[in-house]
C-alpha cells in the first residue's frame, strides 16, 4: 500500500520538478557560473572567479546604476504595500460586509489581474500620454487643468504612474486574498467583541487585523518578490533605459541591458548582467525567507 501511493506521488509531482528544474534550477545555476567567467560579446573567455562582482561595486558606472536601480526597488515594494495591499485591506472590509451586488464588485475588482501586463502597459502609456492622454484631458475638463503634466516624462512621477498602473491591475488579487482571510474568521469571535461593548473600529484593529496575519504573511512576501521582479511593466512603458533619465530603472531592466545590450549602443556584457542576476536571486531569497520566518512567528504570537 505504500508502495502504490508512494509511486503515486512520484507520478504527480515528476512533471512539477521536471519543469522547476528546467525552467528555474537550471537557468539560476546558469547565471552564476555565467557570473563567474570573462566575456566578451556573447563569447565565454577565461575563468574571472569574483572579478565581475568586483566590477558591479567598485567600477564606474556600475555601482551608481546598481543603487539607484535597488532603490527603485525598495520604493516600489513600499509603496506598493502603502497604496496597493492598503486600499486591499479596505476594499476587502467593505466587502466582507455583504453590500449589494458583492459578487459584482468581486468580478470587476478582480478583471484587470487577468489582462496581459503588456497590454496594460500600452492602455495605460496612451491614457497618460501628455498630448492626448484622457487623463490630461480628463483634469481639463474637471477644471484641473493645471495638474496636467507629462506623467510619464517628468523623472518627479514617472515611477510613481508605474507603481499606480501596477497597483490598479493587481488590487484585486490582495483584495480577494484578505477578504478570504476576514471570512475565514469565526463570528463568534466578532460578535463576543461586540458584546462586550467594542466598536467596529475596536472589532478590526484588535480581532480581524490580528487573525489576518496569515494572509499579511502571503501578501507582503508575493509584494516584495513582484516589486523585486519587476521588468515587464517598466520595459513596456518606459522602455529598457529605465527613461526618462533611469527615473524608472530597476534591477530587471539594469540587468537586462547590461547582458544584452542597449538598443543605442548596442554594448553588452554577460559576466556583470549574470552577476546582477545573482545578486537579485540572493536579495530575494534572503529577505523573502527572513520575512516568511518573522512573519509566521508573529501569526503565532497572535
Amino acid at each position: 500500500m505504500q508502495t502504490s501511493r508512494r509511486l503515486w506521488l512520484i507520478a504527480f509531482l515528476a512533471p512539477s520538478t521536471i519543469l522547476f528544474a528546467i525552467f528555474i534550477t537550471y537557468p539560476i545555476l546558469s547565471a552564476l557560473a555565467y557570473s563567474l567567467f570573462a566575456w566578451e560579446g556573447i563569447g565565454r573567455r577565461e575563468f574571472a572567479g569574483l572579478a565581475n562582482f568586483v566590477r558591479l561595486f567598485s567600477i564606474f558606472p556600475y555601482p551608481r546604476l546598481l543603487a539607484n536601480a535597488f532603490a527603485h526597488n525598495v520604493i516600489v515594494f513600499v509603496l506598493t504595500m502603502l497604496i496597493q495591499n492598503g486600499l486591499a485591506v479596505g476594499l476587502a472590509l467593505l466587502l466582507a460586509r455583504g453590500p449589494w451586488g458583492a459578487k459584482v464588485y468581486r468580478v470587476i475588482f478582480f478583471l484587470p489581474v487577468t489582462l496581459s501586463l503588456v497590454i496594460v502597459g500600452f492602455l495605460w502609456a496612451l491614457f497618460l500620454n501628455p498630448v492626448f492622454g484622457v487623463v490630461n484631458k480628463g483634469l481639463a475638463l474637471a477644471g484641473l487643468g493645471a495638474l496636467a503634466r507629462a506623467w510619464l516624462g517628468d523623472p518627479a512621477t514617472a515611477l510613481l504612474s508605474l507603481i499606480l498602473i501596477n497597483a490598479w491591475r493587481w488590487l484585486g488579487f490582495p483584495t480577494l486574498v484578505f477578504l478570504a482571510g476576514i471570512n475565514a474568521i469565526s463570528e463568534e469571535y466578532l460578535e463576543a467583541a461586540r458584546i462586550d461593548g467594542a466598536g467596529e473600529w475596536e472589532v478590526i484593529r484588535r480581532i480581524i487585523f490580528p487573525l489576518l496575519a496569515p494572509a499579511v504573511t502571503i501578501i507582503v512576501i508575493l509584494t516584495f518578490i513582484g516589486s523585486f521582479n519587476w521588468f515587464e511593466l517598466p520595459y513596456v512603458v518606459s522602455g529598457v533605459s529605465g527613461a526618462p533619465n533611469r527615473a524608472t530603472d530597476v534591477l530587471g531592466l539594469l540587468f537586462y541591458r547590461t547582458a544584452f545590450g542597449e538598443v543605442d549602443t548596442g554594448l553588452q556584457d554577460i559576466g556583470i548582467g549574470s552577476a546582477i542576476a545573482v545578486l537579485m536571486f540572493l536579495v530575494m531569497v534572503s529577505v523573502s525567507t527572513f520575512g516568511a520566518v518573522f512573519l509566521r512567528r508573529r501569526e503565532v504570537e497572535y
